[in-house]
């Protein structure tokens, strides 16, 4: 009889009990574990006793609560942002901003965009290779007739991790007008010292920086953002999206305005688990610096895995019949002695193998 790990019935954290069994749990995106950190529990509590469980009104009616005012003026300055807007999801968040600010120029998609910056089905992309992208990008941009061009990209490729660099940017002729709109869902309270990437976007005069994020990943709560200048921000509170869709729960972003230093205290627990972790991984998982999943084509070691009671992430990729990606995804609720655990468990595996296959 086969395990079934998708009807999971309890709230996700370092362990999961299936079937009467107890599996460490090394998978989803929780990065820094708030949907298990007590503080913030006792912070979300608190909201919902301060403004009660939801809000359906638009963001337009005449009567507001101002908590969304506040806690979009939070993300800006805690992110160094010139503003920000706040929605009631990450998708939303992308389809509000794609849509408005597409019409700017020529659209060009980096490789694979997630698909809440789609526009009209899946892009067209030169490469699967975001450094091959980048030069076809560079050469068709500076040698085109046309002005204004909108580049969509995620900030990194979780996946298969790894962050990219903008600087290239800074190729572009000065005389040709971007948008760039940057995904930045896995990244913000992570990557950069839980910054994320728009303080590290080219500051270019003929460059306009946009990023749009889930808040439900790293940040824990079901929410999406926009950073940009208040320009911007200002024309997509004017849009129809914006205008009519209700915003999220308020005792979220009470929670977040009130959890800077349990963000950043998970942060730096999830940095020493990073470094705790590649510290003894084998040359065989590869990963982006200072994020927490690491990539193997060690095949079946999510089976081999599971049998010590090891639960990693593992799915077929880009299609249903793809080879499955097998990565190890940290958060900062899981202990040191989680991963020893781990680590043993792989040792154990390469001893049966009597080999480490190197990808």
């Amino acid at each position: 009889m086969n395990t079934d790990f998708r009807s999971i019935n309890q709230p996700f954290s370092n362990t999961v009990i299936v079937d009467g069994k107890t599996y460490l749990y090394f998978g989803g995106t929780a990065y820094l574990g708030i949907p298990q950190n007590e503080a913030f529990i006792h912070l979300y509590l608190e909201g919902i006793k301060k403004f009660g469980l939801n809000n359906g009104t638009s963001r337009s009616n005449n009567i507001q609560l101002g908590i969304y005012d506040a806690a979009e003026q939070e993300a800006a300055t805690r992110f160094l942002a010139n503003d920000a807007l706040i929605t009631s999801s990450g998708y939303l968040a992308a389809q509000l901003t794609v849509k408005s600010l597409s019409a700017f120029g020529k659209v060009i998609y980096a490789p694979a965009t997630h698909p809440a910056l789609w526009l009209n089905g899946q892009p067209d992309t030169f490469s699967n290779s975001f450094s091959q992208w980048k030069h076809h990008t560079i050469e068709t941009i500076n040698s085109s007739q046309e002005q204004n061009y909108v580049l969509i990209s995620n900030s990194m490729n979780n996946l298969f991790p790894e962050v990219y660099d903008f600087d290239f940017l800074e190729e572009i002729k000065p005389d040709k007008n971007i948008v760039l709109i940057v995904d930045d869902s896995h990244g913000i309270g992570v990557n950069n010292n839980g910054l994320g990437a728009f303080s590290e976007l080219p500051k270019l005069k003929n460059v306009e920086t946009v990023v749009v994020a889930s808040m439900a990943k790293a940040l824990g709560i079901d929410a999406g953002l926009v950073l940009a200048d208040k320009a911007v921000i200002a024309q997509l509170k004017n849009t129809n999206i914006f205008v009519g869709a209700s915003p999220p729960t308020a005792a979220g972003l009470f929670a977040f305005i009130h959890a800077a230093e349990i963000y950043n205290t998970a942060w730096v627990k999830l940095q020493q688990n990073i470094s705790h972790l590649k510290q003894n991984l084998s040359s065989s998982w590869h990963g982006a610096p200072n994020f927490p999943a690491f990539l193997t084509k060690q095949e079946n070691i999510a089976q081999k895995l599971s049998s010590y009671q090891m639960l990693i992430s593992s799915f077929p990729y880009p299609t249903k019949d793809s080879p499955p990606i097998n990565r190890i995804v940290l958060s900062s609720w899981h202990t040191t002695a989680d991963l020893d655990l781990f680590i043993d468990c792989l040792a154990k595996i390469k001893g049966i193998d009597h080999s480490d296959e190197e990808v």
